[in-house]
């Protein structure tokens, strides 16, 4: 349907240009399409690139990358193995799942969770169309260090008995092995022809489907914000100041959004109403206070002293980073 709606008002606008007769609400939307699919097109075509060569890195790649828990090293070596996967909030907490169950410490689940999944290749690209290279990637090293901030708290707590540890973890000290013979493995079967790039365009259209339903659903959303949402009423709102922050985590909290469908509303709060740090607070919040998250972090665990502390932990350092990004709006 999202993806419906895209299309006709794309092809809308491209056949009468904002006619007059059309209500200034749809010349709103089509206009807002037609810029945002502009903008977004080349972005959305390397996504589709790289979600399929993603899809030829083995996870066990990944997860053997992780390291000792309960060390800085661990901790960002799970954050950028959070950052190489190319899923959405919701895919990225199985895998989650499964790196706890094969004994990551609770900082490592953590970490990992919290720098993904819009900070992944595809959405990065589509980030950097609307936003632009700075603020995108003043957004993911601010994330990375709540990542692993995040990270380092939670294996503090578990080591002082505030909370349960991992019963998956070996009792033994060793460090993760593997990573290097896989990743030869890897280096040694890498084939390039025709037929193999063709492949990997078409696992790539494939992989990206839930990327581009739930993209297209921000579009939409976002645009619709555009034509109901009067400028003026907008930035008052979601402008940089604390209590545009504070509405804005709010609206992200009751908006069950996926980290796909959040990049373009946030880049619009970005840019329409020149709120940086909202913009961050409103992408962030699909791992600070997603209730989706916090019920599966819950199973997972089988505590909901954890799955609270997710929020308590970074919500803070998301409202503080958000606050200092609004400062050079």
């Amino acid at each position: 349907m999202s993806g419906g709606i895209v299309l006709f008002c794309y092809v809308l606008y491209w056949l009468v240009d904002g006619h007059p007769e059309l209500p200034d609400w749809l010349v709103v939307m089509t206009s807002g399409v037609y810029e945002l699919i502009n903008q977004m097109w080349w972005g959305l075509l390397a996504a589709v690139f790289f979600v399929g060569l993603l899809d030829r890195v083995p996870r066990e790649l990944v997860m053997s990358a992780l390291g000792k828990g309960g060390t800085v090293g661990g901790i960002a070596r799970a954050t950028l193995a959070g950052l190489m996967l190319d899923l959405c909030s919701h895919g990225i907490l199985m895998v989650g799942a499964k790196l706890y169950e094969r004994g990551a410490s609770l900082g490592q689940l953590m970490a990992f969770l919290i720098a993904s999944p819009w900070n992944s290749l595809s959405l990065t690209i589509i980030l950097v169309a609307l936003i632009g290279l700075g603020w995108t990637l003043a957004f993911i090293a601010l994330s990375m260090l709540i990542g692993i901030v995040s990270g380092l708290i939670f294996d503090r707590l578990v080591s002082q008995g505030v909370l349960p540890g991992n019963p998956h973890t070996p009792s033994d000290d060793r460090p993760a092995e593997g990573f290097g013979h896989q990743m030869s493995v890897v280096l040694k079967s890498v084939r390039v022809s025709p037929k193999g790039l063709g492949s990997l365009l078409w696992d790539g259209l494939k992989g990206s489907k839930m990327v581009f339903r739930w993209l297209f659903f921000g579009v939409v959303l976002a645009t619709a914000i555009r034509a109901f949402v009067p400028m003026d009423t907008y930035q008052a709102l979601f402008g940089p100041t604390v209590v545009g922050l504070l509405l804005t985590m709010l609206a992200a909290t009751i908006i069950e959004v996926c980290s796909e469908g959040s990049t373009p509303i946030a880049a619009d709060i970005v840019t329409r109403a020149a709120a940086p740090g909202n913009g961050f607070a409103f992408l962030m919040a699909g791992v600070a206070t997603d209730y989706t998250e916090v019920m599966v972090i819950r199973d997972l665990t089988k505590s909901w002293k954890i799955a609270l502390f997710l929020p308590l932990v970074c919500l803070p350092q998301v409202l503080v980073m958000g606050w200092i990004l609004n400062q050079f709006a």
